[in-house]
C-alpha cells in the first residue's frame, strides 16, 4: 500500500557541546521511522545554508553504518549534483531540509522548479521533513531572520500545508513567540502551529496527526488570533 503524504516539521533542539557529532537526533529518528521500510532513502537538502559542505559531512556522519537509513544528497549550487533532479527525488523515502535562510530557500527552489517536484513527491507518499527553515517551508509562511537579526514574515512558502508555522517558539534571544502571534492576530500570517525547540509535528495530508518532542518541558502550540493552545506533545526521548 502506498504512503500517504506525510510532512514532519520540527524546531531542532541545540546540540550540546559533549555530543558525539555522530549522534543521530531523535527527531532525525522518527522521521525516518514515518517511512515506514526497512532501510530508508534519506535525501538531505542543504539549500537554505548554500549547500554547505560541512552541513552535507554531517548528515553523512550521522547516519553512517545505520541499518535503518541511506544517506544522499541534493546540492544545487554551482549546478545539481544529480542529473534528473525528479526522477531522483521521487525515488526517496525521506527528504529531509535543513535550517538556515527560508526567504533564500524559496527564491532557489523556484528557480529550479524543486517547488513543484517536491509537490509531486509528497504527494507520492515520500516523506518531507525537516529543521527551522526546512519546517517552515512547506507551510503558507512564519516568521523569518533571513534578511537581519530582526524577525519579519515570510508568507509565500510553499503552502503544502494550510498553516502559518512558527519555529524555536521558546526562544530566549529573540521575540518568536510573541511576533509570530502578532502577525496571527493582524492577518498577517494565518492561524498555524508552533513548536519550542527540540519538537516537532507530523501532519498526515494537511491534518495535524500528532506533536513529538526530544526535550522535557518543551511543547509544541494551536496559535490562532489572540489564541495560543498547548498540544501536550509526546515525549520521544
Amino acid at each position: 500500500m502506498p504512503r500517504p503524504p506525510q510532512i514532519f516539521a520540527v524546531s531542532p533542539a541545540p546540540r550540546p557541546a559533549e555530543t558525539p557529532p555522530t549522534q543521530r537526533s531523535a527527531l532525525l529518528g522518527h522521521a525516518i521511522s514515518l517511512a515506514d521500510v526497512a532501510r530508508a532513502k534519506v535525501c538531505f537538502v542543504p539549500t537554505a545554508v548554500g549547500d554547505s559542505q560541512a552541513a552535507i559531512d554531517s548528515l553523512y556522519a550521522v547516519l553512517a553504518g545505520a541499518d535503518d537509513a541511506e544517506a544522499s544528497h541534493l546540492q544545487l549550487f554551482p549546478q545539481p549534483n544529480v542529473r534528473d533532479v525528479r526522477s531522483f527525488l521521487l525515488s526517496r523515502d525521506l527528504i529531509w531540509v535543513s535550517g538556515g535562510s527560508v526567504v533564500n530557500l524559496l527564491a532557489v527552489w523556484r528557480a529550479h522548479h524543486l517547488d513543484e517536484i517536491l509537490r509531486e513527491c509528497w504527494e507520492a507518499g515520500v516523506v518531507l521533513g525537516g529543521g527551522s527553515a526546512g519546517s517552515i517551508c512547506w507551510h503558507t509562511g512564519g516568521t523569518t531572520d533571513s534578511f537581519s537579526d530582526d524577525l519579519d514574515p515570510v508568507t509565500d512558502a510553499l503552502g503544502f500545508l494550510p498553516f502559518s508555522n512558527g519555529v524555536h517558539h521558546d526562544s530566549t534571544y529573540q521575540p518568536r513567540r510573541t511576533t509570530f502571534q502578532a502577525l496571527v492576530d493582524a492577518g498577517t500570517l494565518p492561524p498555524g502551529y508552533a513548536t519550542d525547540d527540540g519538537t516537532g509535528l507530523h501532519y498526515v495530508g494537511t491534518e495535524l496527526v500528532e506533536a513529538v518532542t526530544t526535550v522535557a518541558g518543551a511543547d509544541a502550540y494551536r496559535v490562532e488570533p489572540r489564541v495560543e493552545t498547548a498540544l501536550r506533545a509526546r515525549a520521544i526521548y
